[in-house]
């Protein structure tokens, strides 16, 4: 987008409008156009640099791929390892019920793709080898973010076995329109969108964590090497900076009295 050089500040013109000569300031004036002038450049670096920031993003989102592959390759060869990662980890893991559980057992495979243009979209995937819940043996959820600022979601519609079908069970009533952690099933995030068009400031927290972390270094959690506090680190050192801020406090407070 090129920066409109005709423009002209709003308090410029507030000024060149007053009918008190005393109040015009023909410095003040041209101080201030060349100001917007200097900004309008600075947008035009900024846009150039986003530019470049999702050619590298691209670039190696790329180089990746293959990387990934060779990680899945590794990772068939480990019982549960799918399943372990999940339960280790301290968001995902409360999402999963015993009956999820039961499930998980027969996930060969976790994949986040990300679509060839980066900003437009991405994909999960769990594919499963044959089982006696559905009949799929792949589950998708896919996010396609537009130029406009919306996000459609789709997702695979799970083909149960007769009697099988957990995230349509007997469930207790949502709350505050959540499901409370460890009742709902977490194969229910399937159906919770499906072919909408959302609004731009919509996101799932479910897939943001399994894109952002889990999927990053699923190792980690396997290893059962992070701890919760590792998860929540930038609000716990808060946390801790306002307890050192206290002792601080009523440390200063006993040397004075």
């Amino acid at each position: 987008m090129v920066a409109d050089t005709a423009k002209k500040p709003k308090i410029a013109e507030r000024i060149e409008d007053d009918d008190s000569d005393d109040n015009i300031d023909g410095e003040l004036v041209l101080s201030i156009e060349k100001l917007q002038e200097i900004q309008d450049d600075l947008e035009k670096v900024n846009e150039e640099a986003s530019d470049k920031v999702l050619e590298v993003e691209q670039k190696y989102s790329d180089l990746r791929r293959p990387v990934y592959a060779r990680r899945a390759e590794i990772i068939k060869a480990i019982p549960d390892f799918w399943l372990t990662a999940f339960m280790s980890h301290p968001a995902l893991g409360d999402l999963l019920n015993e009956e999820d559980q039961k499930i998980f057992k027969h996930l060969a495979s976790l994949e986040v793709e990300e679509f060839k243009d980066v900003k437009s979209g991405y994909s999960i995937t769990f594919n499963f080898v044959p089982n006696p819940f559905f009949e799929d043996v792949k589950l998708t959820k896919t996010f396609n973010f537009s130029d406009e600022g919306s996000t459609n979601v789709t997702s695979t519609n799970i083909k149960w076995k007769v009697e099988k079908d957990i995230a349509n069970g007997d469930h207790k009533e949502k709350k505050g329109g959540k499901r409370p952690f460890g009742d709902d099933s977490f194969f229910s995030w399937f159906k919770e969108i499906q072919h909408y068009d959302l609004l731009d400031g919509f996101h799932d927290e479910v897939a943001e964590i399994i894109r952002e972390d889990l999927w990053s270094n699923p190792l980690r959690y396997f290893n059962n090497e992070a701890e919760e506090d590792d998860f929540d680190g930038d609000e716990e050192d808060e946390e801790g900076k306002g307890s050192e801020d206290d002792d601080d406090e009523l440390g200063d407070d006993e040397d004075e009295d």
